[in-house]
């Protein structure tokens, strides 16, 4: 009989389901979680395995805690096989043209600039929090809705929060939901204004896309739910800050890159790629078996929940040599297939489950490094830089506070 592992899973966190795959010996193992079947699953082949619909799908998979934090209720990774696909056309048509990622990280890097000018008149400034800020207004102005400043601080803090909150109990839930009930009213409203004629969205903008999408009933998309897929841009773009602050946790560990990394365009991107790879992001993605399929030796019921180890994989020793080394060299020259490096999914992103922001993700993060190693501040040895496997989102403790060097001597 199968164990529950619930409590488990909140002792280990990110460290539970490769923990159980190694005391089974191999790349499947059975489990129990929320009182449901389970099956932990990793690999190139474990991956292809969970993006095949006739294996897994993602309609009723998702958690409603999961859904009233972090994706929104009726969101594009609640669907599967054609209504998907005509969702996430959407996205794709937003979120995969290279003129419009190359305007995104331009508008980023801009507004990064004036605030690190402002940043180094500071006392401290904690890069998560503000790197949020740069991010959150540059994504939102780009997706064509209108934020002044003094709004700004206020939305990163609810788009933080809403990435802080989705795998936990206690407050940081709560604040999670109350942050995406703001947003989605206030997002909501604004769709309502442009298919009024009241407020003009810019041509090709996420703004004007998501508030004409016609769903696969022909049906435009309810205001609400227009707004939650717009929270699916500007949500998970400004989750982008999580890795600047592993890049400047890398830095302060590892200070012989910096040179580099603020001069080599070849090495921010693999630079990107490493952050990815090597620091605690999703542990794990899943779905539903729709019948009963095997894997890897196991059965997996039907209705079992089936879950892709995103950690373990990104730390698998026969994928990346001496995985738990930070390596961006690594990744200078390689091609990456598309089930090998998994941090934000597997697979094809235009027509699969995989985030089709990728693309931004990795062009931010390859853009705002050198930023960041190119900064006049120092990691002030004072603080608490450790990163807890336990908590979901892992963070550096701090947030990684930044000082002028000569205010800590």
């Amino acid at each position: 009989m199968r164990l529950e592992n619930s409590l488990a899973l909140l002792a280990k966190g990110y460290a539970w389901l490769p923990d159980l795959r190694r005391a089974s010996g191999g790349r499947a193992v059975g489990t129990r979680l929320g009182g449901l079947p389970a099956v932990g699953i990793e690999g190139p082949e474990a991956a292809r395995f969970l993006y095949d619909e006739d294996h897994v799908r993602r309609s009723h998979a998702l958690p409603e805690p999961v859904q009233g934090t972090l994706f929104g209720k009726g969101a594009v990774h609640t669907l599967d096989g054609e209504a998907h696909r005509v969702r996430k056309a959407m996205f794709v048509q937003v979120l995969m043209d290279p003129a419009g990622i190359d305007a995104l990280v331009g508008r980023t890097t801009a507004a990064w600039d004036d605030a690190a000018r402002e940043w180094v008149t500071r006392p401290q400034v904690v890069l998560l929090d503000a790197s949020s800020e740069v991010i959150a207004g540059a994504v939102t102005r780009w997706a064509g809705v209108p934020v002044s400043d003094a709004e700004v601080p206020a939305l990163a803090a609810d788009l933080r929060a809403m990435v802080d909150g989705f795998a936990t109990a206690g407050p940081r839930h709560w604040r999670a939901r109350r942050a995406r009930g703001r947003r989605e009213r206030w997002l909501a409203g604004i769709v309502e204004r442009v298919r009024s004629g009241e407020l003009d969205a810019p041509p090709g903008s996420a703004l004007r896309v998501v508030a004409a999408h016609r769903d696969l009933d022909g049906g435009l998309l309810d205001p609400r739910l227009a707004a939650v897929e717009l929270l699916n841009v500007i949500r998970p773009t400004t989750a982008v800050a999580w890795f600047t602050a592993f890049s400047g946790h890398a830095l302060a560990r590892w200070p012989e890159y910096r040179e580099r990394l603020a001069a080599d365009p070849a090495f921010a991107e693999a630079w990107a790629h490493e952050v990815r790879r090597f620091y605690p992001f999703a542990p794990f993605i899943g779905g539903r078996a729709p019948r009963r399929v095997e894997f890897g030796g196991q059965t997996i019921p039907r209705n079992a929940m089936v879950l892709l180890d995103l950690y373990g994989q990104n730390h698998d020793a026969q994928l990346w040599e001496d995985p738990y080394a930070f390596r961006p060299e690594r990744f200078l020259g390689r091609e990456i297939g598309a089930y090998d490096l998994v941090p934000q999914g597997g697979g094809d992103p235009r027509t699969g489950h995989r985030c089709p922001g990728e693309q931004i993700t990795v062009a931010l993060l390859a853009a705002l490094a050198p930023c960041l190693a190119r900064l006049p501040l120092d990691v002030p040895a004072d603080q608490d830089l450790t990163i807890s496997l336990r908590r979901i989102p892992a963070r550096p403790a701090s947030g990684v506070v930044l000082r002028p060097a000569a205010a800590h001597g």
